[in-house]
């Protein structure tokens, strides 16, 4: 197991125990997805669900995503 993944898997156990969620940044590939879901991080962000946006363009993106989700 690469250190890094072995960093992550052990951030996310001792947010677990203290009863924590955890949220992931900066996730940029399927891989990094994958690999924090398979150690149940609660959520994720980043790259490789949006680029950074004004305020103003956030609100149509959001409803879309929202649309496509029902």
């Amino acid at each position: 197991m690469p250190i890094n993944q072995s960093i992550v898997r052990s951030i996310v156990a001792l947010a677990k125990s203290l009863s924590l969620q955890v949220v992931a940044e900066g996730v940029e590939t399927e891989a990094e997805l994958a690999q924090l879901r398979a150690c149940q991080c609660d959520e994720v962000q980043g790259f490789l669900f949006a680029q950074p946006m004004p305020a103003e363009i956030f609100a149509d993106w959001l409803q879309a995503r929202l649309e496509c989700q029902v």
